[in-house]
């Protein structure tokens, strides 16, 4: 990691799906554990994506917003955690669902990832539930 800064563009799935992609895989496939086949899915072409790169331009993080409101997908590389880039992907899609209209986005949190939903405005609906192997929870913040 040559810098310690970052920065946020909105992108989509055609332009920059390599990078997006190799987040995806070191974060969920690698490090998770997640099956390869419940990853890819065909949203992604539908989707706005946030991708974060270091001052080289490699891709460090990434997150999507689904035309319906739902913000998923939300990786950091290990080596970029605890440094505020996933609240600034989290907070840009926030503000793109926003522009487009949406009333409230909602996300489902791994278990261990609600508190820090909960500090961005986030409030846990329904029970937990798992997806991939991985307890989650539904949480939707409203938008004003």
């Amino acid at each position: 990691m040559s810098g310690a800064h970052y920065a946020i563009r909105l992108t989509t799935w055609r332009a920059d799906a390599p990078a997006l992609q190799a987040v995806r895989r070191a974060v969920f496939i690698d490090e998770q554990r997640v099956p390869e086949n419940l990853e890819w899915d065909a949203a992604d072409a539908r989707c706005v994506h946030a991708l974060a790169e270091d001052d080289d331009a490699r891709a460090i993080g990434c997150a999507r917003l689904l035309p319906d409101g739902h913000i998923g997908r939300v990786a950091v590389l290990a080596a970029w955690r605890g440094r505020g880039v996933g609240a600034t992907l989290l907070l840009r899609l926030i503000d793109v669902a926003r522009a487009h209209g949406h009333l409230r986005v909602m996300l489902n949190a791994q278990l261990h990832a609600m508190a820090f939903y909960a500090r961005y405005g986030f409030v846990a609906e329904g029970a937990p539930f798992d997806e991939a192997g991985i307890a989650h929870q539904v949480m939707a913040r409203v938008l004003r």
